[in-house]
């Protein structure tokens, strides 16, 4: 009996033998080492993200006179482009929803044009086409009227001649006095001269293109933009200021 034993031992070994083979081969299957779904991710379809359109921008002419490398004495200025302004995208249905609204001022007695010039859809450089506020800080306020999500905000001061405004900041709220909620979405004051804290963005020459800000979607109902004089006197000037979004949901 007990010279059985190796043979015996020997069969069993060669009866299992086939079962250990599949099952080695079943635990290296790519499908269960990922787990459901496609085995390679590289395979996965990516949610679609939203459709994105040029926002409906209108230029004024140019009425430059000069050129952005005549401005002296003023540092951390952007260098000049060099082209013209790539469309800005937005989502389907962004428009101006600063067109028309209520602006308020600083200055409530400006020395030349009207608060209301700065809504009023008129960007051209020429007289008659422009507010112009007091020396040191001041501040403009649109009211958009409800909240609405900002997509870019546009504006011009005077662009007839290389000029810089300094200390230009752009801030937007849902509080109407600016004390909770702000968000800042542009800033060059290297020093904080406006105490508002110390801005890292570049000073930059006017130009008929004017000054976009990207606000990423930011969702507000006010508007504020601050200057604090310029390269060429201590006055501060609007032409016009766009607000690109849409209504809140």
């Amino acid at each position: 009996m007990s010279e059985n034993v190796p043979l015996i031992k020997i069969l069993v070994a060669l009866l299992l033998l086939p079962a250990m083979f599949v099952s080695s081969c079943r635990k290296s299957s790519p499908q269960d080492a990922e787990g459901p779904g496609p085995a390679n991710n590289e395979t996965a379809t990516a949610p679609a993200g939203p459709e994105l359109v040029p926002a409906p921008i209108e230029l004024p002419r140019p009425m430059f006179e000069g050129t952005p490398g005549s401005v002296r004495g003023v540092s951390r200025l952007a260098k000049p482009l060099g082209k013209p302004r790539p469309p800005f995208l937005a989502p389907p249905g962004t428009e101006n929803i600063a067109f028309g609204k209520p602006v308020s001022s600083t200055d409530d007695e400006p020395i030349i044009g009207e608060i209301e010039y700065i809504t009023d859809g008129d960007k051209s450089a020429a007289d008659g086409s422009y507010v112009e506020l007091g020396p040191f800080v001041q501040h403009i306020t649109i009211d958009l009227g409800a909240e609405y999500d900002i997509y870019a905000v546009l504006f011009w001061h005077y662009h007839k001649q290389a000029t810089v405004y300094f200390d230009v900041i752009v801030q937007v709220s849902n509080d109407p006095d600016f004390i909770t909620g702000v968000t800042t979405l542009f800033n060059n004051d290297d020093d904080n001269s406006a105490g508002l804290g110390v801005g890292q963005d570049l000073n930059y020459v006017e130009t008929h293109e004017g000054k976009l800000v990207d606000a990423k979607g930011t969702r507000a109902r006010y508007v504020r933009l601050y200057s604090n004089g310029n390269n060429r006197n201590e006055l501060n000037h609007y032409i016009e200021v766009e607000v690109f979004g849409k209504p809140a949901k």
